[in-house]
């Protein structure tokens, strides 16, 4: 521990960690949102955690989504548009390998990345979902109901979710762009809710046919999810909006009529369940009647269409539908003597992750039920990084998924049982495209992550994207080569945080190598760095564990610009002063300065640019390797403990030479006129 330290007033962090990054949908490559919104914060936050608490107490762990009615649609497309001839496993596999690269240029550090319909993932994912089923069959949280689901009766089949389309239902949501029981903007109804249904394949008006499936009795954890979300709330790191949009899905059922049909709704009133009335405000079009249950809401939307009162419905817990009647997906246990189900994609894409870790485990020798030492420990915490759509999913439903699996199951002697840790969320608002929403099947369509690639380094992406601050608002990413607005003189706002990179940091870093190799035989001088260069690096150092811990990674930019543009500035006038005086020594104390602030830097700065900040490592020359180098156990100290014994005593390092103009962080070759 360093005595110049307080450690009381430090954050504290688990012992173990996990930390996910979504799911991205197996019928299709990686676009910039996939990158920007979730997995390069994801990768910063699991870089951070590694250096942290250490590289094997951290899990980073994501996949591809196999399952579902989008892998059906996109394999039909690609089969009728593309000429594709493969399975829809092998169409999966194809862009699951596609996502990998990606993800892989971009210098994402995932633990594991598997397939929910691949390889021995596919069997520890089936193996969990009977897991899920059976637990909370047994513990009396499932229901099997007969609902409606759409019939093509042109095509004379059933239709998947994705194979419908319509108009959101839910009151104030303004989204066009609806599936059968769920629209874009994430939010979840009934089918026979959605309006104006469409069919994908025909055209034509679907009709209603009843299906059984199994539900989840979702709207009884109301108390449950609601205790988690003030438990959050009082920890202080989740963003507020996350915690409002939770908030909205607590509310009680509620109906909104609008003011036209008053004097029907009077004559008729009645008949509905017992209800609360409540006038419309002032400027507004609709009343609204609440009731106690979702089951009473649901009497009473039969009674008004009855009667043909016109009305939408507000945002409240609904019982959460596990399974489908797709034949490509996940299969659900029989329980009783319900028809052959595959379960619904949202459901198994959250329990996935968990799959993902046990499959991970089984392939590395281990045992597969270890995957509870990770998410069923007292000691771990869960951080799930996911986009503002995905909140009720992560937030509402998984919650009270976690917590009724855990009923009726005591700790076991080794500390856990089916207690499921509930997770921290860290969600980003939308990131847009030239200051609109792009969408893979809207009308703008947003670029792909490795096209960007051809135009920019990663670290350049990589740091433009978590400067963004996508955690306080929607933003817009407005690259230069795909702005139809930008004339050659116009500046490039992507290259903005670049050029911290390449030429702040990097006059930084070739100042010190270069001057080593001038002045000191190519040898970092060992000399300890003075009282203001430790004064002002410690503080650097603990305001950046204070952001990380609050998940303020835009700010971790900013203050990393501010300290590195005052370590090249301290490095300018010092060593010109030393210069300037013939005194070798006082050039060597500078040099030894400015490398103790490097390393700094550098370990600091690894996590938003991994590839610049790599080659520093090697450069240095250290007798380590870069895991001890990035460890925080030794942030506070100098080079002493990673160099050789000899060159301590004799109080020089020998670092690789650094040929001529090179950088460390790099501008992409299309950026040199």
């Amino acid at each position: 521990m360093n005595s110049r330290i307080d450690e009381a007033a430090r954050p504290s962090f688990p012992k173990r960690a996990i930390v996910t990054a979504g799911m991205p949908y197996g019928n299709k490559g990686l676009h910039f949102g996939h990158i920007g919104g979730v997995f390069v914060p994801a990768d910063m936050y699991a870089r951070f955690l590694r250096n942290r608490i250490g590289r094997d107490n951290v899990i980073f762990v994501s996949g591809t989504d196999c399952y579902g009615s989008p892998i059906v649609e996109g394999h039909r497309k690609a089969v009728e548009n593309e000429g594709f001839e493969g399975t829809v496993e092998q169409y999966v596999e194809r862009n699951h390998d596609n996502q990998v690269e990606t993800l892989r240029g971009y210098d994402i550090s995932l633990n594991i990345f598997e397939g929910s319909g691949l390889g021995c993932a596919k069997d520890a994912h089936q193996r969990m979902t009977n897991h899920f089923f059976e637990t909370l069959y047994a513990n009396g949280q499932l229901e099997l109901l007969s609902t409606a689901q759409f019939y093509d009766t042109q095509a004379d089949v059933f239709l998947n979710g994705r194979q419908v389309t319509g108009r959101c239902p839910v009151q104030g949501c303004k989204s066009e762009k609806a599936y059968a029981d769920e629209c874009d903007l994430g939010h979840s109804y009934n089918p026979e809710e959605l309006i104006a249904p469409k069919s994908s394949l025909t055209g034509t008006v679907p009709e209603l046919r009843p299906a059984y499936n199994w539900y989840f009795k979702l709207p009884d954890f109301n108390a449950t999810i609601g205790e988690h979300m003030t438990n959050q709330q009082a920890d202080g790191r989740v963003r507020p909006f996350v915690i409002a949009a939770i908030q909205e899905f607590l509310e009680p059922p509620i109906i909104y009529i609008q003011n036209k049909f008053r004097e029907d709704y009077d004559a008729m009133s009645a008949e509905l369940p017992p209800h609360a009335l409540r006038e419309a405000e002032d400027g507004k079009s609709s009343f609204e009647i609440e009731f106690e249950h979702i089951s009473k809401r649901d009497e009473a939307r039969a009674i008004l269409e009855k009667h043909d009162i016109r009305f939408r419905t507000g945002k409240t817990l609904v019982p959460f539908r596990l399974t489908g009647n797709i034949e490509w997906g996940v299969h659900a246990p029989r329980l009783e003597d319900e028809e052959d189900l595959t379960v619904w994609v949202w459901p198994e894409s959250l329990w996935a992750p968990i799959s993902f870790t046990a499959a991970k485990i089984v392939r590395d020798g281990g045992e597969y039920e270890e995957w509870r030492d990770w998410w069923c420990s007292d000691d771990a915490e869960i951080y799930q990084f996911i986009g503002e759509d995905n909140i009720y999913f992560y937030g509402v439903a998984q919650t009270a998924l976690w917590s009724a699996m855990q009923e009726g199951h005591a700790p076991t002697a080794e500390g856990h049982g089916d207690e499921l840790r509930q997770s921290v969320l860290v969600a980003n608002h939308h990131v847009l495209f030239l200051n609109k929403k792009a969408s893979s099947s809207g009308k703008v369509k947003p670029p792909m992550a490795a096209d960007l690639l051809d135009h920019y380094e990663s670290d350049q992406l990589r740091a433009h994207f978590l400067a963004l601050g996508l955690g306080l608002k929607s933003v817009s990413f407005q690259p230069k080569p795909y702005d139809p607005t930008a004339n050659e003189k116009s500046p490039d706002p992507v290259l903005k945080e670049s050029a911290l990179l390449t030429n702040i940091f990097n006059r930084i870093a070739r100042s010190c190598f270069y001057t080593a190799q001038r002045i000191n035989g190519n040898k970092m001088p060992l000399l300890s760095p003075s009282a203001d260069v430790v004064a002002r690096a410690d503080e650097t150092i603990l305001r950046f564990e204070e952001l990380m811990w609050g998940f303020d990674l835009h700010s971790t930019i900013a203050l990393m610009d501010t300290y590195l543009r005052d370590v090249n500035k301290r490095w300018a006038e010092r060593i010109k002063e030393a210069e300037s005086a013939e005194d070798l020594d006082a050039q060597l104390q500078v040099l030894a300065d400015t490398f103790y602030a490097l390393k700094v830097a550098t370990v600091l700065m690894e996590p938003v640019a991994p590839a610049g900040t790599h080659m520093i490592f090697d450069y240095l020359n250290l007798d380590c390797d870069i895991e001890d180098f990035l460890s925080w156990e030794r942030i506070f100290d100098g080079y002493h403990c990673l160099v050789d014994e000899a060159e301590a005593a004799d109080g020089g390092h020998l670092l690789k030479e650094l040929p001529p103009k090179t950088d460390f962080f790099k501008k992409h070759p299309s950026q040199f006129k």
